[in-house]
């Protein structure tokens, strides 16, 4: 078992990582008759895909000798109607001023964030945009 979820009521649940014991909560969007103090559920979805990336970049970078430490990406969730559901997801990578790369490396890691398991698990109809913001003093050789 990965977790267990229980619904708190007013329109919130608690989620418990079964082996970590690591505890998440949610509450439903104001736009969903929520109060928005918690991520929601679709905010999940779209924050797993931005820590997914960071994860696999994570891994390669490891291989590489590289320290990544310091990236930072926004999320930004864009729902649709009828149904009501995730129409698109944005995300910015913003770099650390001291990642040093050369452009082998670089595309190593874009490659990476763009092929990571919850990428393949997303919806063909969810627009997905990666944004990758290098500095250019940060590109070497």
């Amino acid at each position: 078992m990965t977790s267990t979820v229980v619904y708190e009521g007013n329109l919130r649940t608690v989620c418990t990582h079964e082996k970590s014991g690591s505890v998440i909560e949610t509450d439903a969007p104001p736009d969903n008759q929520g109060l928005g103090e918690r991520f929601s559920p679709t905010d999940m979805v779209a924050t797993a895909l931005g820590t997914c990336m960071l994860t696999i970049m994570g891994i390669k970078a490891r291989d590489m000798n590289l320290d990544i430490k310091g990236i930072k990406i926004d999320v930004e969730k864009l729902m649709k109607a009828d149904p009501r559901r995730i129409g698109g997801i944005n995300l910015t990578f913003h770099f650390p001023d001291t990642l040093q790369v050369d452009e082998k490396q670089k595309t190593i890691l874009e490659r990476a964030a763009n092929t990571c398991p919850v990428m393949y698990s997303i919806h063909p109809d969810i627009e997905v945009n990666v944004t990758f913001n290098w500095k250019p003093e940060m590109i070497t050789g």
